[in-house]
C-alpha cells in the first residue's frame, strides 16, 4: 500500500523549510472593541490581548449594534439553518429581499447570493464560459483566485493580458476571430497591490469588440463612491458593465457573495451554476444582517471618508518611518519584506512581543521576492493604534537588521 502521509509530511516540511507554512492564530474578536482580539499562542494557553491589522472587516461592522440586533431578530424568527440548498429547500423570504437590495445598490435589475465571494467567482465566470458556445475570456494577469479557477474549469479557451493594460487587451481582442463571443474579466481593487485598475479605458476596450464585461468589486463594495457601491459608481461606470460581482464578507462585516447584471444572465447562471444548485443556502440570519449592513453601508459617508483618511496617515507614517511601503491608490497598504521566512518572522515578534497580529503574505498568494505585509487600517484604529504599529514595526526592523527605505 502506498505510503500517503509520508507524502502529505513530506510536502508539509517542504513549505515549512520555505518559511510558507501557513499557521492560522486563534483569535476571539471582541464584540464591541475591534479591532481588539484575544489571542491564544497554543490550547489552553491563556487569553491575551491583540490588535487586530489584517481583518477584511473593512468598516468594522462586523459588531455593529444594527447589525447584530438584525440577526438576533431573524434569529429568533426564522432559526438557524437555511435547511438546505435554495433547489430543495426553497428560498428564505430574507434572502429574496437580499438580492433585490443588491440590485438596486449596483443598478442592476437582478441579483444572486451564494455562499461565499469565492463561489460567486468560480460558479458565475464558470458557468458563463463554459455554456457559450467556442468564447474565449480575456482575463487580467493578476485576477482572483476564484476568477481563476472560474475560467480553467470551464475549459474554454482564455488569454491572459497584461494586469491593468488596455492596450495589451485590445492586441488580444484584436487578434480574435471576430465573430468569436468574449468576456473580459478583471477586477477593481487588487488586494494585494493596492491599485485600482482603469475601468474607463478596460471598458472601452471591451466594448469595441462587443465583449461582455465582469467587474470584481470585492474589495472595493461598501468603499468607494457615493453610496459605497464600488470604485464603478464612483467613477460613474456601474450602467456600463454586464455583470458585478461582490462579496458580504469584507466591507460588509459578514459572509457570501453576489452577482448583479441583467434578469436573463442572472437566471442563467442561477439554473446552470453547480456551485449555485447544490450548495446549500445563506442561512436567514445572515441574510438579515446583510440586509441591515447594506442599509448602513448606504449611507455611510462619513465613515468611508475616516476610512481613507487613516489610510493615508499610514501610508504617510510609515514613508516617514522609511519602512518599505508600497505603492498603494486605496485602502490597503502593503509592506514589502521580500523573503518568505523574513517575513514570519517579522509577523511572529509583532504578535509574541507587540501584541499586534498581521498575517504574513507569502508565495503562492503573491510572487516569490515580494512577500509582504498586507496591513487594513479600518475607521476604528485610532490615531493611537496607528502610532504603536508604527513604532512596533520600526522596532522589529531595527532588530531583524531588514533594509528600510530610501
Amino acid at each position: 500500500m502506498h505510503d500517503f502521509n509520508s507524502f502529505f509530511r513530506e510536502r508539509l516540511d517542504g513549505l515549512k523549510a520555505e518559511g510558507r507554512y501557513r499557521v492560522f492564530a486563534d483569535l476571539e474578536r471582541i464584540a464591541g472593541r475591534f479591532p481588539k482580539a484575544l489571542y491564544r499562542s497554543a490550547p489552553g494557553a491563556a487569553a491575551r490581548e491583540v490588535t487586530v491589522w489584517c481583518s477584511n472587516d473593512y468598516l468594522g461592522l462586523g459588531q455593529h449594534p444594527e447589525i447584530v440586533a438584525a440577526m438576533h431578530a431573524a434569529l429568533d424568527r426564522s432559526g438557524a439553518g437555511a435547511g438546505g440548498t435554495r433547489n430543495i429547500s426553497g428560498t428564505s423570504h430574507e434572502i429574496v429581499e437580499l438580492e433585490r437590495d443588491l440590485a438596486a445598490f449596483h443598478g442592476k435589475e437582478a441579483g444572486l447570493v451564494f455562499t461565499s465571494g469565492y463561489i460567486s467567482n468560480e460558479a458565475a465566470l464558470g458557468t458563463l464560459a463554459k455554456h457559450m458556445p467556442n468564447v474565449i475570456v480575456f482575463s487580467d494577469a493578476l485576477n482572483h483566485a476564484s476568477m481563476i479557477a472560474g475560467i480553467r474549469n470551464s475549459r474554454a479557451e482564455y488569454k491572459v493580458f497584461r494586469h491593468n493594460d488596455p492596450v495589451h487587451l485590445r492586441e488580444l481582442l484584436a487578434a480574435a476571430d471576430p465573430a468569436r463571443p468574449k468576456i473580459v474579466a478583471f477586477e477593481s481593487v487588487y488586494s494585494m497591490d493596492g491599485d485600482i485598475a482603469p475601468l474607463k479605458e478596460l471598458l472601452d476596450v471591451s466594448d469595441a469588440f462587443g465583449a461582455l464585461t465582469y467587474l470584481d468589486e470585492v474589495h472595493a463594495v461598501g468603499l468607494y463612491g457615493p453610496t459605497g457601491a464600488g470604485v464603478a459608481e464612483r467613477e460613474g461606470l456601474t450602467h456600463r458593465f454586464h455583470v458585478i460581482e461582490g462579496t458580504l464578507g469584507k466591507a460588509f462585516g459578514l459572509i457570501g457573495g453576489y452577482i448583479t447584471g441583467s434578469p436573463a444572465l442572472v437566471d442563467f447562471v442561477r439554473s446552470f451554476a453547480p456551485g449555485f444548485i447544490f450548495t446549500t443556502a445563506l442561512p436567514p440570519v445572515v441574510a438579515a444582517g446583510a440586509r441591515a449592513s447594506l442599509k448602513l453601508v448606504r449611507g455611510a459617508t462619513e465613515l468611508r471618508a475616516r476610512h481613507q483618511a487613516i489610510s493615508a496617515d499610514l501610508k504617510a507614517r510609515l514613508t516617514a518611518a522609511h519602512l518599505p511601503v508600497m505603492p498603494s491608490e486605496s485602502h490597503i497598504v502593503p509592506v514589502r519584506i521580500g523573503e518568505a521566512a523574513a517575513c514570519k518572522r517579522v509577523a511572529n515578534v509583532l504578535l509574541e512581543r507587540h501584541g499586534i497580529y498581521v498575517q504574513p503574505i507569502n508565495y503562492p498568494t503573491v510572487p516569490k521576492g515580494t512577500e509582504r505585509l498586507r496591513l487594513t487600517p479600518t475607521p476604528l484604529h485610532d490615531e493611537a493604534t496607528v502610532a504603536a504599529l508604527v513604532e512596533a514595526l520600526s522596532s522589529v526592523w531595527r532588530e531583524l537588521s531588514l533594509p528600510i527605505a530610501a
